[in-house]
């Protein structure tokens, strides 16, 4: 029965062909006309091939960023950053924010110029305003108003859980997140 198909398409394609007037020179393809469906797969699965590649090395080129990082400085409520530290004020949660910066800019410069990664890069530019604001606050100098170290709050939170917000962001790149 397959084979009949078979043969029976191959016969209606010569026949076509004949009644087209084809020469033996190769057809050239219709701008009009729409790739094969065979041919778009194909493209569709090299394009996902190649993003899940891209997403792969930035995941892994991050992750070699964070833990040297995230082990220095920790994170979550080990952050000096953590609104329960009672360093949050401090030059130390100051320089976890300035790492934390640095790897947020490293991320985003991975992805640059890239489709995808929508949450990691949500989550790297929210890291970066929220180190701008701590710092343009003085949170790391130890500040005395009460108002300013209310205001120093929540990016320090944001801070403080930095490392593996980057990290799940580049991982839900490996899922086109």
């Amino acid at each position: 029965m397959k084979r009949q198909l078979i043969r029976m398409a191959c016969a209606g394609t010569a026949a076509l062909a004949l009644l087209a007037g084809c020469s033996g020179a190769p057809a050239e393809p219709s701008p009009d006309r729409a790739a094969s469906p065979a041919a778009s797969t194909g493209q569709a699965k090299a394009a996902q091939s190649s993003k899940a590649v891209l997403a792969e090395h930035v995941k892994t080129v991050l992750e070699d960023r964070l833990s040297p990082d995230e082990t220095r400085f920790g994170s979550g409520a080990g952050s000096p950053c953590s609104t329960s530290s009672a360093v949050m004020f401090t030059a130390r949660c100051g320089s976890a924010a300035e790492a934390t910066a640095a790897d947020a800019s490293f991320a985003l410069k991975q992805i640059e110029r890239h489709e995808g990664f929508a949450t990691l890069r949500s989550v790297a530019g929210k890291l970066r305003t929220a180190v701008t604001r701590y710092e343009q606050l003085g949170c790391a100098d130890n500040p005395t108003g009460a108002a300013t170290r209310h205001a120093c709050l929540e990016p320090a939170a944001l801070i403080a859980q930095g490392f593996p917000d980057l990290r799940s962001g580049a991982n839900l790149g490996l899922q086109g997140a």
